[in-house]
């Protein structure tokens, strides 16, 4: 490989910490990271299946690309129906929302290895998820699921550029979190909701901009997209054909955000409560 000496070693470390293991079952979304978990856990040779959380908060994209890949590796794969929509503490949307989903998801994925035989449950956080605000991570260690990733040190720039020495496709996507990240923390989620945030995103996605995030504040709409997108969005005849289309979704009012997309940029208002708090 190309790559540097230290990310040569980190990768030596991540296949020697896999094949330690033996066994495992891989929660994947079909990302960044977890395809190259999946295929660091191919290139280990241990017994693997990769398992994949389904539900409406999915973008059916991203389902597609998860399939595609296993097809494409011939690796062991099944899909699964998480239910968080069926949790209120989920559903009320509060700012720990992800661990209710990761904590459903993990339940199903534990009982799945204990059933098969596997050695450990694997998910695909990084380095850097360690230093961003992650409630998910809360079940993470409820439940001992491992991050090998995160315990070799692979940060997100340096998971993309193995995955580009590796051949995989998936080496410079945009990042892809749930859908249910599109709107407050104490909007309620809604099966309705969730699917129109989708339909608006993809077609955002029909004018060229593959990074956008749809922000769903009930009656408007918050276009986020990457700043060099915004004049393309802005051209009088997009501009109208959008508006229009996001209209007939149900939105009252269709905004761009002129900050351009945030990852995250929604706990925006956690951080600025923290600081209110702090100055009383």
């Amino acid at each position: 490989m190309k790559h540097d000496s230290m990310i040569q070693k980190k990768f030596e470390a991540l296949i020697a910490l896999l094949k330690e293991m033996e066994s495992a079952v891989l929660a994947f979304s079909g990302g960044v990271d977890s395809t190259l978990l999946l295929k660091a856990l191919k290139i280990s040779g241990i017994r693997t299946l990769a398992v994949t959380g389904v539900s409406e908060t999915m973008p059916g994209r991203d389902l597609e690309r998860a399939l595609s890949f296993v097809r494409a590796e011939g690796v062991a794969h099944s899909e699964i129906k998480t239910d968080e929509l069926l949790i209120e503490e989920f559903v009320s949307n509060p700012p720990d929302r992800c661990f209710f989903c990761k904590d459903e998801l993990f339940k199903k994925l534990k009982d799945i290895a204990g059933t098969g035989g596997y050695a450990f449950v694997l998910d695909g956080t990084n380095a850097d998820d360690l230093l961003d605000y992650r409630p998910g991570r809360r079940a993470v260690a409820l439940h001992g699921v491992r991050s090998p990733l995160a315990e070799t040190g692979f940060t997100k720039n340096e998971i993309r550029e193995i995955s580009k020495e590796l051949g995989l496709a998936t080496w410079d996507d945009p990042s892809s979190p749930c859908l249910s990240s599109r709107f407050p923390y104490g909007q309620r989620i809604t099966i309705e909701s969730l699917s129109r945030v989708e339909k608006a995103e993809e077609l955002i996605r029909l004018f060229g901009i593959e990074e956008v995030r749809v922000r769903d504040h009930g009656d408007i709409v918050r276009i986020e997209v990457r700043e060099k997108d915004m004049d393309r969005l802005m051209h009088p005849e997009n501009r109208k054909l959008i508006a229009e289309r996001l209209k007939e979704l149900g939105y009252l009012f269709v905004s761009l955000d002129l900050e351009g997309y945030k990852s995250g940029s929604m706990n925006r208002v956690l951080k600025e409560n923290a600081s209110a708090r702090e100055m009383k």
